[in-house]
């Protein structure tokens, strides 16, 4: 295998089941630049972990854009603002301590830990869906609903309009798929949902003016703190944000987790005697297969060296998190499975200031999703393994994942 073929390599669907042997061949060169005007790719752990703290290194989307950007590091095509993941500081560091300001500690510290029994009742209503059938696709049936209604609830979304909204999410999620972009059909009914996605939120907002609710939509258009309030287009864009890059990441999250389980049944039988297992599993699920694989959206704002290689102001970085997870320079036997690990410091929610916003409300859905699952399910079974997987290589997950058992306890 040569370095010249090696980034190619990772991002062919071919190679999307198990990328993991890959990822090692990269470790073998941390700092990866395989021609003129491409990304220098970095696969160490430490070394990721060092950037992902670095000022040097800008989100800002216009600097990917003037870098040269590529099929992975496409905008989030809403017509809305950048959200505040596409931003550096210090306009970055405004809008998410706005945000933060609604979602969780200091000023909202019970939000998503209050949330646990409408998560438990969600899940509960979806297995019982399953009905008598004792063959069921996960992803269609419960990992792709199951964040939609999480987040609906979360910013306020009247119960008898959750399935509008998702009738929306699904085209504009279909739409960040690389490998559906290139259709035109796909593109216009994309389109078509931000628009009347963006029209609808507009509504909600502006009726959250006149009446605020207990709800993250109410906090965020009432908000005024130290940074001032959000304009209607910020609020917007944070909206969006939350729904597209918390659902995507934790449809994957509980796909991927469920997968795991199913090939690790040891674990899974001590999921279902011991649900408080769940959080160490979600950890380690974290950094053995984590729903974001690498982060390409980063440029270079000014000379950096690493390893004795300088990357030139103004290059993109991509940064593989997946890579850097098995890194055995880091983690001791990195490619076993293990809950029982004493020291899980994954980048699976990546790190620094962009790290993951929704991360408590991520771990907290598959927690409750994989502990229930395990429980519920007697007997189950992969029908196909390895399952059919999507095209994204940055949101690596199952598109379905058919799983077989006995009866539902």
């Amino acid at each position: 295998m040569t370095h010249a073929s090696l980034l190619r390599q990772i991002t062919d669907f071919a190679n999307r089941a198990n990328p993991y042997p890959l990822y090692e061949e990269l470790r073998k060169k941390p700092v990866l630049h395989e021609e003129e005007g491409g990304p220098y790719v970095i696969s160490s752990y430490w070394d990721i972990e060092s950037l992902l703290h670095d000022p040097r290194i800008s989100s800002d989307f216009t600097n990917l854009v003037a870098s040269g950007d590529d099929e992975l590091s496409g905008p989030e095509a809403t017509g809305l603002p950048p959200s505040f993941i596409r931003l550096d500081p210090p306009e970055h560091d405004r809008l998410r301590r706005i945000a933060n300001s609604s979602f969780g500690p200091p000023h909202q510290p019970t939000r998503i830990d209050s949330m646990r029994g409408e998560l438990a009742r969600i899940v509960a209503d979806l297995i019982d869906g399953f009905g008598d059938a004792r063959q069921i696709d996960l992803v269609d049936q419960f990992a792709y609903p199951f964040p939609v209604t999480v987040i609906c609830r979360l910013l306020g979304v009247p119960r008898e309009d959750e399935p509008r909204f998702r009738a929306w999410v699904d085209p504009i999620v279909a739409g960040l798929d690389p490998d559906t972009r290139t259709s035109a059909e796909s593109e216009r009914t994309a389109q078509e949902a931000r628009l009347q996605l963006g029209m609808y939120l507009n509504g909600l907002v502006e009726q959250r003016a006149r009446e605020p609710r207990d709800d993250m939509l109410s906090d965020l258009v009432n908000s005024h703190g130290p940074d001032g309030a959000m304009t209607t287009m910020e609020v917007l864009s944070t909206a969006v944000l939350l729904l597209i890059a918390g659902h995507e990441t934790t449809v994957n999250l509980i796909a991927n987790g469920m997968l795991t389980l199913l090939r690790h049944p040891k674990y899974l039988q001590r999921l279902r005697d011991d649900p408080g297992l769940s959080v160490k599993i979600v950890e380690e699920l974290l950094r053995y297969e984590p729903p974001v694989q690498l982060v390409p959206q980063r440029t270079c704002i000014a000379d950096i060296e690493v390893r004795g290689v300088t990357i030139p102001k103004g290059s993109r970085i991509w940064l593989v998190l997946a890579a850097g997870n098995r890194d055995p320079e880091r983690f001791k036997e990195p490619d076993r499975f293990d809950p029982d690990r004493e020291d899980i410091q994954h980048l699976g929610f990546g790190s620094g200031i962009h790290t993951c916003f929704g991360a408590p409300l991520a771990r907290l859905e598959a927690q409750i999703a994989l502990s229930e699952l395990a429980r519920r399910l007697d007997n189950p079974r992969l029908v196909e393994d390895p399952p059919p997987y999507r095209q994204n290589a940055v949101l690596r997950g199952p598109s379905h994942l058919n799983i077989a058992f006995d009866d539902l306890r």
